[in-house]
């Protein structure tokens, strides 16, 4: 067996066993699948009206995905300092595997769950009118992208679980990073009328690439009125978000798997 299928092998058996132990946390799931539903209904009804009506609202979609798999880092960084919490760490170094096996298994599952917030967002927006008008083949692009993303954010949350010192510092440096990330952003509202640096900060934020170029591809223009900016990012959204995601799973790969690394070796 080549090391690359053994890698592969045991990451989805890492994976498989996360997904159980879900059974164990219902109350994180659920927390995982109410959260982007709560965000459609506050944001398309209680601001909704005033920045743009059911325009908005299609508008909107973009961000909440963006956000919702952005959110779910922490469930990564949660699961990774609840495993080290446990002991479980210790007992996957005395198995004969590849250390990124547990990581890789971690962000799969994790992934999944992403998946099945997606999902749900998807049938939220729909029922505040939310619509694809692209092509099927855009549309699955838009998805691919999203999931492409929330893997990529996976890493982050893994990188802070490993560095968190108990699962208390990992739920709340979990979170911290969360809010600036996704606000200062195109997420809900256009950059167009943020001061001058915060809004180049949210310009070439990776959120606001994700979510314009999955509004993009799901045929979702911004409401009549609503100013947009016209600077590199926000113009050539699609191949900056993939750029995005790729400096971004790269970095917090190695990143992680160097914490771990250390965190293994005592």
């Amino acid at each position: 067996m080549t090391a690359l299928k053994r890698l592969w092998r045991d990451a989805t058996i890492i994976a498989g066993r996360n997904l159980l132990n879900l059974r164990r946390t219902p109350g994180s799931v659920i927390a995982a699948l109410v959260q982007p539903v709560m965000f459609v209904l506050l944001l398309a009804y209680v601001f909704g009206g005033s920045l743009g009506g059911a325009g908005y609202r299609t508008f909107l979609m973009g961000g909440i995905f963006a956000q919702s798999v952005t959110f779910n880092a922490a469930f990564t960084a949660l699961g990774l300092a609840n495993d080290m919490d446990k002991g479980m760490v210790d007992r996957f170094r005395a198995l004969p595997m590849p250390r990124l096996a547990v990581l890789l298994g971690r962000t799969i599952s994790d992934l999944a769950m992403s998946a099945v917030t997606v999902s749900v967002t998807s049938l939220c927006g729909l029922l505040v009118g939310w619509r694809i008008a692209a092509s099927t083949a855009d549309a699955v692009l838009a998805y691919l992208l999203v999931l492409l993303f929330a893997f990529a954010m996976s890493w982050v949350g893994a990188t802070i679980g490993l560095m968190a010192r108990s699962v208390e510092v990992a739920q709340s440096a979990g979170l911290i990073w969360l809010f600036p990330v996704t606000f200062v952003s195109s997420a809900f509202v256009s950059t167009h009328t943020m001061p001058g640096p915060l809004r180049t900060v949210a310009e070439w934020n990776p959120v606001s690439a994700t979510a314009t170029a999955v509004r993009k591809l799901f045929g979702n223009p911004p409401p009549a009125g609503m100013p947009m900016s016209e600077a590199w990012p926000v113009v050539h959204a699609l191949p900056y978000a993939l750029l995005c995601a790729g400096v971004v799973i790269a970095v917090f790969m190695a990143l992680a798997l160097s914490r771990f690394r250390r965190i293994t070796l005592g």
